[in-house]
């Protein structure tokens, strides 16, 4: 029996990619899973591979993560032990991205977030247990060229995990925020020259995401680095920033270059 042997699970985003390996990995442990994606067909293609139940619609808007999250529990026998928010969106662009695509990295990428968590923690809290898993990205920790809204908004979401985690960890919440640089997904693809020349040299696959993620779940560590290679970063962008700002001004000259 796996360590996940009849434990409830919401995958957002889990049509393909990161979402789908979760997905896959969980319900491999055991797991019952609901899979959720906009992309329907997708959804039921994942939920019938892992003997998990599609639940295909919208997990960012108020209103329907609310139902989603509750069609979850019934289905999934009265709760959710694990809420994985993994949808995304890539959003690039400057101040000058349109308002419309601001609004949607912010909805998609934290606000998605939030609302999932002000459902789910009453229930978890008269518990005294739950579990909130945020695909983040080192995106979060560090930044992206060529992308402020999802940079910006990523860092949005790695502030509500620590705020999540640091508040309600006494009360048996546990949170992780899930940080990888390029992952060999459709979001990476659609990322263009940027992405081929930042994250494409060290990327890896959704399924050494999945395997990172069950590895932090177990050892109970907040943050989670598939390409451990980001903490130097990380370190590297706290001790010194303005060191650390020149070497992506330097990517940025490279892409402006090319």
């Amino acid at each position: 029996m796996g360590a996940h042997q009849g434990v409830r699970i919401f995958v957002s985003g889990a049509g393909r990619g990161i979402g789908a390996a979760l997905a896959r990995r969980f319900a491999a442990e055991g797991a019952r899973v609901a899979v959720n994606d906009l992309d329907s067909d997708a959804a039921k293609s994942v939920a019938d591979e892992t003997g998990g139940v599609a639940l295909p619609g919208d997990a960012a808007g108020e209103d329907g993560v609310a139902g989603l999250i509750a069609q979850a529990e019934a289905a999934l026998g009265g709760g959710i032990d694990i809420y994985c928010a993994n949808a995304g969106v890539p959003t690039g662009g400057g101040p000058d991205a349109p308002e419309a695509d601001w609004a949607l990295a912010w909805d998609v990428n934290v606000m998605a977030h939030v609302r999932a968590a002000r459902v789910l923690l009453p229930g978890w809290l008269e518990r005294g247990e739950g579990r909130f898993v945020a695909t983040v990205s080192a995106a979060g920790l560090l930044t992206m060229v060529g992308a402020a809204p999802y940079s910006v908004t990523k860092h949005g979401a790695l502030a509500f995990a620590e705020w999540l985690s640091l508040t309600y960890r006494h009360r048996g919440i546990h949170v992780h925020a899930v940080c990888p640089q390029g992952v060999r997904t459709d979001m990476l693809a659609g990322t263009g020259e940027t992405g081929q020349l930042v994250l494409a040299p060290t990327a890896i696959e959704p399924e050494q995401v999945a395997d990172a993620v069950l590895d932090g779940i177990a050892d109970e560590r907040f943050l989670i680095l598939p390409h451990a290679e980001v903490a130097a970063y990380y370190g590297a962008r706290a001790a010194d920033p303005d060191r650390w700002l020149d070497g992506m001004n330097k990517l940025q000259r490279k892409l402006e270059g090319r």
